[in-house]
């Protein structure tokens, strides 16, 4: 009977503990001395113009990820498999030396 006491105590200890925390999860406060940050209301405004404003598709096209940069080309696959099994026998090679290497001084 204790046990189901301490359970039902621990249970109801721990909503009241669940909602004065989310309770103190608003809003930040403003520094002690009413000085706000310069740099959090730069922040805030950057961020308003990033939801505000669309992506725009020349800065994709500067950085080379152009909508129209989609590949189409059914050779590649050969050339990425091609690809994949060179960088695995390069790794294997990398790991073989290693492994040499290790053993090589442990003698």
């Amino acid at each position: 009977m204790k046990q189901k006491a301490a359970l039902v105590v621990g249970a109801v200890a721990g909503a009241v503990a669940a909602v004065l925390l989310r309770g103190r999860r608003g809003a930040p406060e403003a520094p002690a001395g009413g000085v706000a940050d310069p740099r959090a209301a730069e922040l805030r405004e950057k961020l308003a113009q990033a939801r505000e404003g669309a992506a725009d598709e020349d800065d994709f096209a500067a950085a080379g990820m152009g909508a129209e940069t989609i590949v189409t080309d059914e050779g590649a696959d050969a050339d990425v498999d091609a690809a994949r099994r060179r960088v695995h026998e390069q790794g294997r090679a990398t790991a073989d030396e290693m492994r040499r290497s290790a053993e090589a001084e442990d003698e």
